[in-house]
């Protein structure tokens, strides 16, 4: 018995001095670090406390310092944030061949759901990538308009039936535009003909609300899943499993086989994903393995029903949320700024005007004024918080000695770059005309919403044209009622920036003559 209180005690002396060897990485050698990442949590110790989004974590450590290039602790793992602009754009574009991955977890072989476009690595990235592009040229975008436009009336319409004839009404515009983009990415993603307007309870925009579980141990899935893969490896095969993706995949095998029974073919990505597919008809067992098959140099060839949704599940988790949140965050801003709002009230009105009370798609794209604000909103409210990237080979920091280590995670704060004085003046004003050529006053260096380089996000011209179209919709049907200024608080859990009790916003109908 003493000899086995003899073990216990050994084990964690030797565990201590371990973890007491571990956070002294930076500091051996040489490297500026966070001297506030402590055992266990590293930097992220907030997040665990349940007081920030791991977005807002990385946000905290960039705050508190002024160098160029910071180490830092990922729990236990050693990672470098990166707050000097230019050598963040460096790292995403110029040295790209030194930061090719992002560094999640993903296993194609043993699950194949957890290979996205967002996280597959490598030649298997480069070759989905180039799979994927045909979705979201000019011309599919142009030919998906009419579709989106249509899911705009559906909500028009359901915003008449929530306000009063006369007077306003206080609206939570993030549920309003999240159903919205739901829609339209059930539509021209899935293929999916869905109204969550009139049918809340349908099982695609049911799928959210297990996104949105706000609890310590989806907390820590989260973290394990972008910072740790290794042990999120571990996890999954253990039996751990998504079950948003669950959901999506038994979702897509329905459609599929519809489609193949009725020889239905649509026009839209899951149907060039069957394309991509395995020949032959579904397999009823799902426990069968069939994975992304690729030629020798890591060209992929045919993909899997779980692989299509894979790249499904990415669509669905980010577009959804960046959407409606991107849509809501410009109407609450332009609710605070009477200005902007009236601006871009004139602009709608104008182009109705000259388009016969229509907005097609090239009048949306030729709309000056409502670019400006969607391009202050994403500086203000970026999609995703952070980016983050692997070292793939070592790789020293222009103008020093110092040396990112192969393997090594790298962080940027996009919302600490977007909102640094140095980069954007006066950063908490909304102000679009800071993006204007005769007035600007921002260093566009810094201005990365998207991401920047060969990964930049495949979607986000399909995301900004919804966007637009679903302010200008509200904009035409109802008046924005003018309220003080205010800071949005944001949700603890996942990584993109969700409003901690919905966007409000009081809206009233709009007498058109």
């Amino acid at each position: 018995m003493l000899s086995l209180g003899l073990l216990i005690i050994t084990l964690l002396v030797l565990g201590w001095y371990y973890l007491k060897h571990q956070y002294s990485y930076w500091e051996r050698r040489g490297f500026p670090y966070d001297k506030d990442a402590g055992i266990p949590f590293g930097c992220l110790a907030s997040v665990w406390r349940m007081e920030r989004g791991m977005g807002m974590a990385i946000y905290d450590v960039y705050m508190k310092s002024k160098e160029r290039f910071l180490g830092t602790y990922l729990l236990y793992r050693p990672a470098v944030l990166v707050r000097d602009a230019e050598l963040a754009r460096r790292v995403l574009t110029q040295d790209f061949a030194s930061f090719h991955d992002r560094g999640v977890y993903v296993e194609e072989e043993k699950n194949p759901l957890s290979a996205s476009i967002f996280s597959l690595r490598g030649q298997s990235w480069r070759s989905m990538r180039h799979k994927l592009s045909p979705c979201f040229t000019s011309g599919k975008l142009k030919s998906m308009y009419s579709t989106s436009e249509d899911i705009g009336n559906k909500m028009v319409a359901h915003l008449q039936k929530e306000l009063p004839e006369q007077g306003a009404k206080e609206i939570d515009l993030k549920e309003v535009t999240q159903t919205y983009a739901i829609d339209i990415i059930a539509s021209v993603i899935f293929g999916l003909d869905v109204n969550s307007f009139e049918q809340p309870d349908n099982k695609f925009k049911k799928v959210v609300s297990l996104i949105r579980r706000n609890n310590r141990f989806a907390a820590l899935i989260g973290m394990m899943i972008f910072l740790i893969p290794a042990i999120a490896k571990f996890m999954f095969r253990m039996g751990l499993r998504n079950p948003v993706a669950v959901a999506l995949l038994a979702i897509v095998k329905d459609t599929i086989e519809y489609r193949e029974k009725h020889g239905i073919v649509r026009k839209d990505m899951l149907q060039l994903l069957m394309q991509l597919r395995n020949k032959g008809s579904i397999d009823d067992d799902e426990n069968k393995n069939c994975n992304i098959q690729t030629s020798e140099d890591g060209e992929i060839k045919s993909i899997s029903l779980e692989t299509i949704t894979a790249q499904a599940f990415i669509f669905y988790v980010a577009g959804q949320e960046t959407t409606g949140s991107t849509t809501a965050f410009t109407l609450y801003e332009l609710a605070q700024y009477p200005e902007h709002l009236k601006r871009l009230q004139a602009e709608v009105d104008e182009t109705l005007k000259q388009n016969d009370g229509k907005i097609t798609y090239d009048a949306l794209n030729k709309m000056e004024f409502l670019e400006l604000c969607l391009q202050e909103s994403l500086r203000k409210y970026p999609g995703l918080p952070m980016l983050n990237r692997e070292c793939t080979e070592d790789y020293t920091i222009p103008d020093t000695n110092h040396v990112i280590k192969k393997g090594t995670p790298v962080v940027i704060s996009l919302h600490g770059i977007h909102r640094d004085p140095e980069y954007f003046p006066d950063p908490d004003k909304y102000d679009p005309y800071r993006f204007a050529e005769e007035t600007k006053n921002y260093n566009p260096i810094a201005y990365m919403p998207f991401g920047e380089g060969p990964r930049i996000c495949i979607a986000q011209r399909m995301g900004r044209v919804n966007v637009k179209l679903a302010i200008v919709k509200i904009l035409q049907n109802f008046n924005i009622e003018v309220m003080s200024k205010r800071e949005l608080e944001f949700e603890i859990s996942g990584i993109v920036l969700t409003p901690k009790n919905g966007v409000k916003v009081r809206l009233s109908k709009r007498v058109l003559n």
